[in-house]
């Protein structure tokens, strides 16, 4: 499925029971901070452990032009679960004018969320809801021992998680329709009638060995085989439209999933699992006899996009698990390298079909408008895949920033390495995880700024996305989902009345706009703790600051 899952809790690090007392930052003097020096399109990214929290601005010596910086509070940690309050407060104290939120609500999370973090987490953990059995009991689904794949007409008998947690399974009796190239495609024998026909189960069977496969392994590596068929199988049942309940369609439904624990060696001896590369699908269901109305024409264009996004969760964990052998990927990173994996097949598309490229970026796209709107609200390091709409989007943006920056290679090295999370991400690039998420801040907001003047740097820039552009272009055609023109939006003082509060949240941070006048006085910020301490060190706290004019 598409989207994440179970809300993260967070708490300040000064909140745990083990945490170092708090230590005051002394007052902030001009011979004991960061003395900033910079020339318009340069930036510097300064520790406030180092420098007492105390950074030092100079005077604007122009009688004509104004100076503006962009800073950036910023948890530049690659560990998920860390947060601090914060405060960026200028030379003299006044009422916040434009202060972000202190503190992060999660919202409420849809079926599918719920389930998608369930999912991943038991990736990660070996666990999904039920522990292994040691030995098959003696009503146990037959042992598969193929050597190649089944023929066209097939009738097998699979196992399906029938609840978002998994603690039930029902059997599922489905014919293999087609069976062609990489993909055996079984239609539960229950489904509704005027479902998918032949020619639109042919179309799909096609369209997943002609360009799903061949770029999705390209991309991201290699599908395992452990049942020897040679070939991915997607099951079409009625058990999966089942899991969304229809008193919440509206709120999003699960389309479809992968299970780690069919391809888990620890689940090997285990019947509730069919020990094989299977992809679950929705049917399609015009009347919504079974739960959310699905036409044929909207399962025929979802289901190959929530199956690209699904097969990368797959070929990840047996590159990660298999192949190696090793720990998954941690949750924040497969879901970013999966909602690329939609992008890349949509891009395929192009330039001569960008209504279908549209379709398959049109869930990225909002997800990241959700976290560019509220950036200062939302980690990007989620451990298991359980984000909001708004996390999601953070990972998106992030991996297609580290793509435009390293190459079309990089999330296949990504995958192909016992290494996950921020440590893998900084030996696969070369560079800093730190320094990473601190120019990927700054490219946020000036990839695409056009101001007089103003060049952004090569490694402050998406190549692939005028982010700028596309928001704009979406707000004047749908203003109810996309109501600003740009959803980042920083707040703004003069230097000196700079009062941003918050929670830095790992990965993520905020973004405020100092202002200086012709000829105005020098000015100084203390970057600390929400009580005027020294940030947490867990925190890896960054004040990233970049000249505009």
């Amino acid at each position: 499925m598409w989207v994440g899952a179970s809300s993260l809790l967070l708490a300040a690090c000064s909140d745990h029971p083990m945490a170092p007392r708090p230590v005051p930052l002394p007052v902030c003097a001009a011979g004991r901070g960061f003395q900033v020096a910079l020339a318009v399109d340069s930036f510097v990214s300064v520790d406030p452990i180092r420098d007492s929290g105390c950074i030092i601005f100079p005077a604007n010596a122009s009688a004509i032009d104004s100076v503006e910086y962009l800073l950036v509070p910023q948890s530049a940690a690659g560990t998920f679960g860390v947060s601090s309050s914060f405060q960026l407060l200028g030379d003299t104290i006044h009422p916040p004018a434009a202060a972000l939120v202190a503190s992060r609500s999660p919202p409420a999370l849809s079926v599918a969320q719920q389930f998608h973090a369930f999912l991943r987490r038991g990736e990660r953990l070996h666990w999904y809801g039920f522990a292994p059995q040691e030995a098959p009991p003696a009503a146990a689904l037959p042992a598969l021992t193929l050597t190649g794949p089944p023929p066209t007409g097939d009738v097998r008998a699979f196992s399906v998680c029938s609840k978002i947690d998994c603690s039930t399974f029902k059997t599922v009796n489905a014919t293999a329709k087609v069976v062609r190239g990489h993909m055996a495609l079984y239609v539960d024998n229950l489904a509704p009638a005027n479902g998918l026909n032949q020619a639109d189960l042919d179309t799909l069977t096609d369209l997943f060995n002609s360009r799903i496969y061949p770029l999705d392994t390209a991309a991201f590596g290699n599908v395992s085989d452990i049942d020897n068929d040679s070939v991915v199988i997607v099951l079409m049942t009625n058990v999966v439209n089942q899991l969304t309940p229809k008193s919440v369609c509206g709120g999003g439904y699960i389309a479809g999933f992968f299970l780690g624990a069919d391809l888990d060696p620890r689940f090997a001896r285990d019947n509730r699992v069919n020990h094989g590369e299977i992809f679950y699908s929705i049917v399609a269901d015009s009347a919504g006899a079974l739960s959310c109305i699905h036409s044929r024409t909207a399962a025929k264009q979802d289901v190959p996009i929530t199956f690209t996004h699904e097969f990368q969760h797959m070929i990840s964990f047996a590159e990660h698990v298999l192949f190696r052998p090793g720990q998954s990927e941690e949750g924040w990173l497969t879901e970013g390298l999966s909602k690329y994996a939609e992008e890349l097949i949509g891009r395929s598309y192009l330039p001569g079909d960008s209504v279908t490229f549209v379709r398959y970026v049109k869930e990225d796209r909002y997800d990241a408008y959700q976290y560019l709107n509220a950036p200062g609200n939302s980690p990007l390091l989620i451990e298991l895949d359980q984000g909001t709409l708004a996390e999601i989007g953070a990972s998106w943006l992030f991996v297609r920033y580290l793509v435009d920056q390293f190459g079309d290679s990089l999330p296949l090295k990504l995958n192909r390495t016992t290494k996950t999370g921020a440590d893998n991400v900084a030996t696969q690039t070369g560079v800093g995880f730190d320094t990473l998420l601190t120019r990927w801040a700054l490219a946020n907001w000036v990839s695409d700024l056009a101001v007089p003047g103003f060049t952004a740097a090569a490694t402050l820039k998406y190549s692939s996305w005028n982010f700028r552009a596309t928001y704009a272009a979406l707000n004047s055609s749908d203003p109810f989902r996309f109501p600003k023109p740009y959803p980042l939006v920083p707040t703004s003082s003069a230097g000196n009345l700079t009062d941003v509060t918050g929670v830095l949240y790992a990965g993520s941070g905020a973004y405020h706009r100092a202002l200086q006048g012709p000829l105005a006085a020098g000015f100084q910020l203390q970057f600390g703790d929400g009580g005027a301490n020294y940030l947490p060190a867990s925190i890896v706290p960054r004040l990233t600051i970049i000249r505009i004019r």
